[in-house]
Formats: structure tokens, C-alpha cells, sequence
């Protein structure tokens, strides 16, 4: 357990010193407004979470923190979603530092609302699936989960992390990073696909499920 809480804090830790970096460098001030609304929507809920998860479901947790892609594919739309976030954190403080366009204060709110809205359905998912790592991967004894949010598309967790990305940089004030995360869909369309690949091979029941719930990301539409 003591070496559990000590990775939970030390990636914790380095992913908020690496976004205040991201943001607040090309800022070139602290005094970003936009830029801690969005820390403080990001991180004080995943410290909630990760404390949660360490004494309900310390297996959970421990799955959440291994990030480490074995396939190719994955490998790489890791990266690219990572160019995505630099380019979009760095535009966006930018964007504050020379004043290229600001959004109405009502905009900014919306989309924190949203945000917020991604977190809770993230969070509902993990109470739904003890099986959720970040790496794509059938573990031993796993089974199709069909209730809650998975009653609806196929992936949930997906659907709230584009709720939550493509309302960054609206909270971060940046029309041109809207752009840049605006890529983000697409990187997890290519990842789902690659993922109901494996599953339709080695999970059981999983093409039954495909039948039953036919959205994979949004409902009605695809």
C-alpha cells in the first residue's frame, strides 16, 4: 500500500508541475485566471478519485497507473495525443500572453459545466468497471460489462475524455487550441478501433455486446 501511495502522488505531482509548466510558461505570468480554473477542475477531482480508489479499490488504482502501451498502434496514438496536449496547453497560454482572442466569461463557464460533467460520468465508469486499465489488454478473469453508462455506447470512459478535452481550451480561454484538441475524436476513434479488435478476439461475450449496444461513442450517431 505505502508504495501504491507514493506513485499515486509522485505521478500526481509531476502531472501538475508539468501543466502549470505547459500553461503558465507561455503565459509568462502566474496571473492566468483561466489557467487555474482548469488546474483546479482537473486536479482537485483526481486527487478525490485517486483517494477514493485507494481505499475502495487499491487493484483499480494500481491498473489506472500503468500507462504503458504494448502495441504499436497504441504506442503511437499515445504520442500523438500527447504532441496534442503540448501544442494545445502552450497555444493557449500564448493566447493569454498576446491577447489574440478572449472569450465571453459565460463561454468559459459552460464549458468548466461541461468539464465537470466529463468528470462525473469518468468517475461513474470506474465504480461501474473494475476492469478499466489505461492499457488496452484483456485481464484474466475478465467479463463484459454491459450496465450503467456501458447500457449505452461501448465506451464511456472515451466519451467523458472527449467531453472533458475539447472543453480545456475553452476554459483556457483559446479558440485556436479548440482547433488543435479538436484532433482528439479522431485519435480516439483510431484507438477504439483498435481496441474492439482485440476485445471481438479474446474477450468472451464481447460481440454479443456489440449486437446488444450498437453506439461505440455517441449515441444515435456513431
Amino acid at each position: 500500500m505505502g508504495s501504491l501511495i507514493v506513485r499515486a502522488l509522485s505521478k500526481f505531482i509531476a502531472g501538475l508541475l508539468l501543466i502549470m509548466l505547459l500553461i503558465f510558461l507561455p503565459a509568462g505570468t502566474l496571473a492566468f485566471a483561466g489557467g487555474w480554473l482548469f488546474i483546479g477542475l482537473l486536479f482537485v477531482p483526481m486527487l478525490i478519485v485517486g483517494a477514493v480508489l485507494l481505499v475502495k479499490d487499491p487493484a483499480l488504482l494500481e491498473k489506472r497507473l500503468n500507462a504503458k502501451e504494448k502495441a504499436s498502434e497504441q504506442r503511437a496514438v499515445v504520442a500523438v495525443s500527447g504532441a496534442m496536449f503540448i501544442a494545445g496547453f502552450v497555444i493557449a497560454g500564448l493566447n493569454f500572453r498576446f491577447g489574440w482572442l478572449e472569450l465571453p466569461a459565460a463561454v468559459v463557464a459552460a464549458a468548466a459545466a461541461v468539464f465537470l460533467l466529463g468528470y462525473v460520468m469518468y468517475a461513474d465508469v470506474l465504480r461501474e468497471n473494475a476492469y478499466l486499465s489505461r492499457t488496452i489488454e484483456v485481464q484474466e478473469g475478465q467479463r463484459v460489462v454491459d450496465t450503467g453508462l456501458y447500457g449505452i455506447v461501448r465506451h464511456p470512459m472515451y466519451a467523458a475524455t472527449v467531453l472533458m478535452f475539447l472543453s480545456v481550451p475553452l476554459i483556457l480561454g483559446s479558440l485556436i487550441s479548440l482547433v488543435i484538441f479538436m484532433v482528439y475524436p479522431f485519435i480516439i476513434a483510431a484507438r477504439i478501433k483498435n481496441e474492439e479488435e482485440l476485445l471481438g478476439r479474446e474477450l468472451a461475450g464481447y460481440s454479443e455486446y456489440k449486437n446488444k449496444v450498437r453506439y461505440r461513442l455517441i449515441p444515435f450517431i456513431w
